[in-house]
């Protein structure tokens, strides 16, 4: 069980969104009248596809039958959604992923904040900053920190690369070579992603100096511009040096049925030649039950023509908020980045306020909630990140109300 110590304890108080949800919470308390628009936290507002839950009613039926019920889940997820994922996912795409090579879970964040545990503890980690929060933490927690710098409140174990609009938010490589590269292309929360070719070059990177790549592609369905790779194995090489965790969250609405899967080729070895693949499936084996047979079902429902044609127009809707975001708050004169191929906004905070002074000023005077970019690292500082997960209509009333200030 892991232990309390001085590294962990020198992670903020308490997590973003739960930081975000107390403020949230105790504006509220004090005006209740105020009518809020929610766009801080990624999570989805549109219903399940239809598909989806015609599938969870048809396992739920199954589960209801003693000839048909289901105990435990294969820890390492049923065929026949490991073969969806592979075959739609991947193997559709030109990407070499067998079947046996997909690990279903119960969602992309336990993922991320698990996979660190197959690694050498006293590995260097290589973070986009800004990045999402659980990357750096899950590693802090798991003690994989070196020396602390009080001035900079930075381990030496975490390298962070900073990733700006003076660089087009694209990393570059770090000082010191490390052994565990993340990587979120779409990215949260910038709402950028890495083209072909800049992601061809991590890979490369990543080969010629035996890293590893951890690659989240929980956005992957937001991507419209054909030269943006929705898989990193669409990459060549990336067999030998990369890790991909997906999620069924954003695209298919799973945020309250939780589904997700990392995909380990079995030809990839750590720097010290371990193998990744077996050392993933007894952690998965040892750690974890299985994600219930009904939402794995549910999850084979996306890969069906009717599934994959709703979850065409459910992200096409976040996609026209975030399109009618980015368009209004330019039109504003901010300065804005994201929302093509991602359904994040990220703007720059005016009059150089920074991260936090803005989201109170939006809660206050306009009633929206949004996330400050200093949250997600040292150069979120004065940025801030909006979601296009609501309605329409809201998305409208938001961009009125920011446009009155």
């Amino acid at each position: 069980m892991f232990q309390a110590n001085s590294d962990y304890l020198k992670l903020p108080g308490s997590y973003l969104f739960s930081t975000i949800a107390k403020k949230t919470n105790a504006y509220m308390a004090e005006h209740p009248d105020a009518s809020l628009i929610r766009m801080g936290i990624g999570d989805v507002t549109q219903p399940l596809p239809p598909a989806v839950i015609e599938a969870l009613h048809k396992a739920v039926d199954e589960m209801g039958r003693a000839e048909t019920f289901r105990g435990y889940a294969p820890d390492l997820g049923y065929e026949f959604l490991r073969h969806a994922i592979a075959e739609n996912d991947y193997r559709a795409r030109g990407c070499e992923i067998a079947d046996d090579e997909v690990f279903v879970s119960d969602g992309a964040k336990s993922d991320s904040g698990n996979i660190q545990e197959i690694f050498e503890k006293d590995n260097v980690i290589a973070v986009c900053d800004p990045v999402y929060p659980v990357y750096v933490d899950s590693n802090v927690m798991a003690g994989r920190t070196g020396e602390y710098d009080d001035k900079t409140t930075r381990w030496s174990n975490v390298v962070y690369m900073p990733c700006t609009e003076k660089n087009g938010f694209c990393p570059a490589f770090p000082d010191r070579t490390p052994d565990i590269i993340y990587i979120c292309s779409p990215n949260n929360p910038t709402g950028t992603a890495l083209n072909r070719q800049q992601l061809q070059i991590w890979v490369d990177y990543a080969n010629a100096n035996k890293a590893v790549i951890i690659f989240d592609s929980a956005y992957e369905a937001y991507i419209c511009e054909d030269d943006i790779p929705h898989s990193i194995f669409e990459c060549e090489g990336a067999r030998t040096c990369a890790i991909e965790i997906k999620s069924f969250s954003k695209n298919a609405a799973f945020t309250g049925l939780r589904l997700g899967a990392t995909i380990i080729p079995k030809d990839l070895k750590d720097g010290n030649g371990h193998d990744l693949y077996s050392l993933w499936a007894r952690r998965h084996g040892t750690k974890y039950n299985g994600a219930p047979y009904i939402v794995q079902r549910a999850g084979e429902a996306c890969y069906t023509e009717d599934g994959k044609q709703q979850i065409k127009e459910m992200v096409g809707r976040y996609m026209k908020n975030a399109s009618f975001i980015k368009t209004s708050l330019k039109d504003m004169g901010y300065e804005v980045y994201g929302g093509v191929n991602s359904p994040y906004i990220w703007l720059k905070a005016p009059h150089d306020m920074t991260s936090w002074e803005f989201f109170d000023y939006l809660l206050d005077k306009a009633h929206v909630v949004g996330t400050p970019g200093s949250g997600f690292g040292p150069s979120g500082e004065h940025f801030f990140r909006l979601t296009s997960f609501g309605t329409y209509e809201n998305s409208q009333e938001a961009m009125r109300r920011i446009k009155e200030l």
